[in-house]
């Protein structure tokens, strides 16, 4: 079905694979939109809870295939633009939670994609940046992301010097979740998307709605949202299942909607 991506399904767990490894997995138009098509169809999948997502080879991704760039007219190159950068509304238009779980490199395009995600897990030596400034281009896109993670001053020196920062200090800043010997970055990435994937779907999936559109409006309404969503959560049969399930001390049957 798709030629640059891979993707599986398992345990309530949706994994996407980058499959480019000969090119860096850097994102051309065809892997930009399966990648776009397959969040989508996960986070419509009944049978999904969390989505992975990671790649094959050396690294995770290069960034976006200057190729693409090269001969076009400006309304060309905004509709690639569009195209390339299509996945950050994707994802934080989503309802089920994302984890990044990144190798060797992750940088422009890829680094953004790191941001986006809700969580990510990273290899260690795992490098970093945004570093399109260095060929003349610019990730003011990933800035977007990074910007809420990390704040205008660390933003702006990322993305004005492309400067290349280690996992460690992306753990430090607050990009990654966890930095992880290489040799368990799998066990390490499925053992937190199974943590999640064992909590109440429509209870995650409330969660991460009200989190982001809280996340931009003023303390006042914010409280607001959050007691409405909590509100609609303790509605939910799910958390009279999981109150149930606590004082009978078994483990509880979650719905899938």
């Amino acid at each position: 079905m798709y030629e640059s991506i891979k993707t599986k399904k398992e345990n309530f767990i949706g994994t996407i694979t980058l499959n480019k490894p000969k090119n860096l997995n850097v994102f051309t138009s065809q892997l930009a939109e399966e990648l776009n098509n397959a969040l989508v169809e996960f986070d419509n999948d009944k049978e999904v809870r969390v989505i992975v997502i990671n790649a094959e080879g050396k690294g995770f991704s290069a960034g976006i295939d200057v190729n693409e760039l090269k001969n076009k007219t400006p309304f060309e190159l905004l509709q690639t633009t569009k195209l390339m950068e299509k996945m950050n509304l994707t994802i934080t238009s989503m309802k089920k939670p994302t984890i990044a779980s990144i190798h060797g490199f992750a940088v422009a395009n890829g680094f953004g994609l790191v941001a986006l995600c809700d969580l990510a897990i990273a290899a260690e030596g795992t490098k970093l940046g945004a570093t399109a400034i260095n060929v003349g281009l610019s990730c003011i896109g990933p800035a977007v992301a990074l910007s809420k993670l990390i704040g205008r001053k660390r933003t702006l020196e990322l993305l004005l010097t492309g400067r290349i920062i280690t996992a460690e200090e992306a753990y430090q800043w607050g990009i990654i979740n966890k930095v992880v010997p290489k040799d368990k970055l799998n066990e390490e990435t499925y053992k937190l998307a199974e943590e999640l994937a064992s909590k109440s779907p429509l209870a995650l999936q409330i969660t991460r709605k009200a989190f982001y559109e809280m996340a931009d409006i003023p303390l006042e309404k914010a409280i607001e949202l959050a007691n409405y969503a909590f509100g609609q959560i303790c509605t939910l049969e799910d958390a009279e299942e999981g109150i149930n399930a606590f004082l009978e001390k078994r483990k509880p049957n979650w719905k899938e909607r």
